[in-house]
């Protein structure tokens, strides 16, 4: 198997100094459900918040596995991740009338999942990283960087079991601001407010992301790489 390639913005920024940055060869890696709409879909939405049950059955059915996945992508544990999708479908019984099609009932329905799960994470008293924590720098770093830099996507350059498996064994509140921003797509300043840090904060911590994603994408490569020539 090949050695896998390193996203370009999770590459160290001095080893790319003279290289004119090139498109990337593949489409974007993006976890967010499509948000076209679905004629079927918005009849049985309809129909859920009229008060049919079998109507909101239908719903649960169609959007569970993205939400669980995406509460899976942001605690890192099956059992919680099991119970707060449980907690999101709670919510949207609740507050299913409240939905007005501002947006697509998906990307509705992604956030009020994603607020279920910032709750839960404040009530366990989730901890994120100080910024004088996150900007001190790592040996293999040097001094330390500057968090202003343009915020790229992942591309999809690389395996993405082993993406997803990296981006699991990250400590929580990295793992919970890479999701939110390089994955749902939220900007600094509404993370800032979702998880009541500072802006400054959550680029800092976006940033110790990529390196130890960097870090551990290269050492599955160099593994892999053994595994081949043995």
């Amino acid at each position: 198997m090949p050695q896998s390639e390193v996203p370009a913005h999770l590459a160290d920024p001095a080893e790319n100094e003279s290289v004119t940055p090139q498109p990337p060869a593949e489409p974007v890696v993006r976890y967010a459900p499509a948000s076209a709409p679905d004629p079927a879909e918005a009849e049985v939405l309809a129909r859920a918040q009229a008060g049919d049950h079998h109507a909101f059955a239908q719903l649960y059915a169609l959007h569970k596995r993205r939400i669980y996945s995406l509460c899976l992508r942001m605690v890192g544990n099956i059992a919680e991740a099991e119970d707060m999708t449980q907690e999101a479908f709670l919510q949207l019984h609740r507050k299913i009338a409240t939905f007005r099609g501002d947006s697509a009932f998906s990307t509705w329905l992604h956030r009020l999942a994603i607020n279920v799960v910032l709750m839960q994470l404040r009530k366990k008293g989730l901890n994120l990283i100080s910024l004088d924590e996150a900007m001190e720098p790592t040996p293999e770093e040097g001094p330390g960087r500057s968090f202003g830099a343009p915020d790229l996507r992942l591309s999809g350059s690389i395996d993405r079991l082993a993406l997803e498996r990296a981006v699991a064994d990250l400590p929580a509140g990295y793992r919970l601001i890479f999701i939110l921003h390089d994955v749902e797509g939220y900007e600094h300043n509404e993370i800032a407010t979702m998880l009541d840090c500072s802006i400054g904060n959550s680029k800092s911590q976006l940033h110790k992301a990529r390196l130890k994603l960097r870090e551990t994408l290269q050492a599955q490569g160099r593994t892999s790489a053994k595994e081949t020539q043995s």
